[in-house]
């Protein structure tokens, strides 16, 4: 069968290309696809898409420069919602290159994982786990979740997902959103009010020029004295240096975290020296479950384009 079209899945995991070698040809039979690997850096990536007009890409940085170097390049297909982190799409459509991305794949796995961080948080999980396997028995007293609030800041799919789990918890759930929501069971109020009442508070926003450090130094301090921050959407939305020093003074009494300012967390970072920090590793989205339908969604893209052309305009 004739190739119409070639696309480069630049970055994937095991996990994801096994999915995409099934998935692919038979979403889309005309597509030529070929791989990459994980863990490529973006000064290789000219080489690797090598005149394809599709880049998959799960979560490795396209700088407009890269970019330009990547004769034929017309769509790129990023596996999430947060393509701003690794790339401008903005800069990438001046140069003809439309950024594609995908929308609700992994709710519940993140709104699982949310959930799961503030259960460690909560209880001190990780903590005990470090000093068993160092010989200690550390007994902490937790923080019971029953009829405790948790604050939501943001409210789309995930958040949705995260109040559905947080209500069978028996919580109180607050909310803010950017725009006017309803969900049962669930008050929105104001953000200063949230802040003040919540016991918890995770972070389920979109990254853009508006919520970049969304979460200040200013509101920060006005959250609940040792109330645990939980974040599963991206680092930037959080004044880090402010973060840490409101770990240091209770403030905060635990953050739990699986996203950061940088990726991978770099050794040694500060936040890995904080007693009470939980920290898992963009994980969050990562589900067998969600995995299947990030690809299925990633080739009906790629469908869309092999049946208009690459140089039609299509959107996200």
């Amino acid at each position: 069968m004739t190739c119409l079209m070639h696309a480069v899945f630049v970055d994937a995991n095991a996990a994801l290309r096994s999915l995409a070698e099934r998935i692919g040809p038979a979403t889309v039979p005309t597509l030529g696809l070929s791989f990459g690997r994980a863990g490529i850096t973006p000064g290789e990536l000219p080489e690797t898409i090598a005149g394809a007009a599709i880049a998959v890409i799960d979560h490795t940085a396209l700088p407009i420069d890269v970019a330009r170097r990547c004769a034929g390049l017309r769509h790129v297909v990023f596996l999430g919602t947060g393509a701003r982190s690794y790339m401008d799409p903005e800069a990438l459509a001046g140069l003809g290159i439309e950024v594609h991305i995908i929308k609700g794949y992994g709710d519940t796995a993140v709104a699982e994982c949310a959930i799961g961080l503030l259960f460690a948080a909560a209880r001190g999980f990780a903590a005990m786990d470090r000093g068993m396997r160092d010989g200690q028995w550390l007994r902490t007293e937790g923080m019971q979740l029953t009829g405790k609030t948790l604050g939501l800041i943001g409210f789309g799919g995930i958040g949705a997902e995260v109040a559905r789990l947080a209500l069978g918890l028996g919580m109180k759930v607050l909310a803010w959103n950017r725009t006017a929501r309803l969900h049962e069971g669930v008050e929105f109020v104001p953000i200063e009010r949230l802040l003040a009442a919540s016991h918890a508070v995770s972070l389920h926003l979109l990254l853009n020029d508006e919520t970049h450090g969304f979460l200040s130094r200013e509101r920060i301090a006005a959250m609940l004295p040792g109330a645990i921050l939980v974040n599963t959407a991206r680092g930037a939305l959080v004044d880090e240096a402010a973060m840490v020093e409101a770990l240091r003074s209770g403030r905060i009494g635990h953050a739990a975290l699986d996203v950061f300012d940088v990726e991978p967390l770099p050794a040694g970072h500060l936040l890995t020296t904080l007693p009470n920090v939980t920290l898992s590793a963009h994980s969050g989205f990562r589900t067998p479950e969600a995995n299947q339908r990030l690809i299925e969604a990633a080739f009906a893209h790629c469908r869309r384009i092999v049946t208009l052309g690459p140089h039609q305009g299509l959107g996200p």
